[in-house]
């Protein structure tokens, strides 16, 4: 083996009382970090002195433990997607639900339904049924865009149709007028 040209260097040995140093270090950046904390960020903007004090925005409603309109017999009741925004322009998130009974088999119908609340302590409530399980369709997909709830319905050309495969698609639009929700359908049916 050949020895190095330049000797060893006495501080490139780690000795003990350098990891203490490096631990204490550490330690001290970590809990001056803890204490020096940035203010919490929100989305929400802070009123102008023009506008005065402008009431603060509702979180969406949570659909969980809302007493929604539909019989499932034994089983329960399960939301399979959501979405939310505001829907009648009162500057408050309404939540859009798509629920269906958690069957063990086949292709449970969905319903869609509309909640609100009042208050942050309100509980929500549902204001609409877009869709009606008893109309046997499903949801494949929902959005919320300007103030509109848009959504991808499955459905069946006939009661020959097993109940596994829906075989007709249609999209629908549901826009808030007059204190209703008025249904748009964008596009013809069509076979899936």
């Amino acid at each position: 083996m050949q020895q190095p040209a330049v000797p060893e260097l006495a501080h490139t040995h780690t000795r003990p009382i350098h990891w203490l140093a490096t631990a204490t270090a550490v330690a001290g950046v970590v809990a001056l970090s803890s204490v020096l904390q940035p203010n919490s960020a929100t989305a929400a903007q802070t009123a102008g002195p023009e506008t005065g004090h402008a009431p603060a925005a509702l979180a969406p409603p949570d659909p969980a433990g809302v007493d929604l309109p539909l019989e499932c017999g034994p089983v329960k009741a399960v939301v399979v997607k959501k979405a939310t925004g505001d829907l009648d322009g009162d500057g408050n998130p309404e939540t859009v639900a798509v629920v269906h009974c958690d069957a063990p088999m086949g292709t449970p119908p969905d319903g869609l339904y509309v909640l609100t609340r009042a208050t942050e302590t309100a509980t929500p409530r549902v204001v609409a049924t877009l869709v009606d399980p008893k109309d046997s369709t499903t949801v494949s997909d929902i959005t919320v865009r300007d103030g509109a709830v848009v959504a991808d319905l499955l459905s069946y050309s006939s009661d020959d149709v097993p109940r596994c495969c829906p075989d007709v698609k249609n999209s629908a639009k549901w826009q808030w007028k007059n204190g209703t929700f008025v249904r748009s359908t964008p596009a013809g049916a069509h076979s899936v």
